[in-house]
């Protein structure tokens, strides 16, 4: 049985294991969670390297990318650095696959109207494939990056816009502890609702699940929320706010959605290549494989 394991800067309270069987292989798929503590995340790959088949780096990017371009965080470079052996992967080898497949999937099905919805998008440089696919499918798109990111009150409402900012502020910003951008720890539970006039113009809200659980408002009537990862908690709170449909990017394992890092991780074992050495296309034709179905909820 293979092993991957994503060490998580988030909350210890959302661990998991669960087994799967992807192409014939059984998995165990575990998430181990670090409650924001860097020396224990950067422990954990380091005591786990080589007795893993992957690791997925859970709460945090190693990278973010803006149209062809990538920058690295150098602060989470150096706390996975003790990973030597077992490749490690934070899953952004499916946010440009499997999440703008995924967007064109909803648009040619019907599932979703993007052509006459307002779309709210918590994050591009996360969720880069998305936000590509989105500005070909939705003609109303709100890019979320300087709201929620760095707590300015400036919508962005072209891709070539987040492009242009993006090249002057992420290679700032990557040299920055990550802490400063993105909720880790048990702040990943806590609510700042802000910006709340961006999630009552969308019908669509798109991005990673807790920036858009950090932010949103109370209510939410009757939109669709379209994320990365989904726990059975996560659904109950969806429902509570009044959320009509909510769809994960990745497959259900045990009822619920694992993370793409989980799954970029899975991915790699079975191709046994090293990260580096995988192209956009290894990606797809794995995931023609495997045929992946999106976590779909109707609340």
């Amino acid at each position: 049985m293979k092993r991957i394991v994503s060490v998580s800067l988030g909350s210890s309270q959302r661990d998991k294991s669960s087994t799967a069987t992807l192409l014939g292989e059984q998995f165990c798929l575990e998430r181990i969670g670090v409650d924001g503590d860097l020396d224990k995340f950067a422990a954990k790959f380091k005591k786990l390297d080589g007795e893993v088949d992957a690791f997925g780096i859970g709460g945090a990017d190693l990278y973010l990318w803006v149209g062809d371009r990538r920058y690295t965080f150098r602060q989470i470079k150096f706390l996975v650095s003790g990973a030597v052996k077992s490749p490690v992967v934070d899953g952004s080898g499916l946010k440009n696959t499997l999440e703008p497949r995924l967007i064109e999937r909803l648009d040619d099905q019907g599932v979703v109207d993007f052509k006459n919805s307002r779309c709210l998008l918590t994050g591009a440089v996360d969720r880069f494939g998305m936000a590509q696919a989105l500005a070909k499918v939705c003609p109303r798109v709100v890019y979320g990056d300087l709201m929620f990111s760095l707590g300015l009150p400036i919508r962005l409402t072209s891709y070539r816009a987040v492009e242009s900012v993006g090249r002057i502020v992420l290679p700032i910003v990557t040299r920055l502890p990550f802490k400063w951008f993105y909720p880790t720890g048990e702040k990943q539970d806590k609510r700042t609702p802000k910006f709340a006039w961006a999630f009552d113009e969308a019908d669509v809200i798109c991005g990673d699940w807790h920036f858009i659980k950090r932010y949103c408002p109370d209510r939410m009537g009757g939109k669709t929320i379209i994320t990365n990862t989904l726990r059975k908690s996560d659904l109950e709170f969806l429902r509570g706010a009044g959320i009509k449909q909510a769809i994960a990017s990745t497959p259900t394992v045990d009822g619920e959605s694992f993370g793409t890092n989980v799954m970029e991780a899975a991915l790699v074992a079975i191709l046994g290549k090293r990260p580096e050495e995988l192209t956009k296309t290894d990606y797809e034709s794995a995931l023609d494989r495997l045929g992946w179905e999106p976590s779909t909820f109707e609340l």
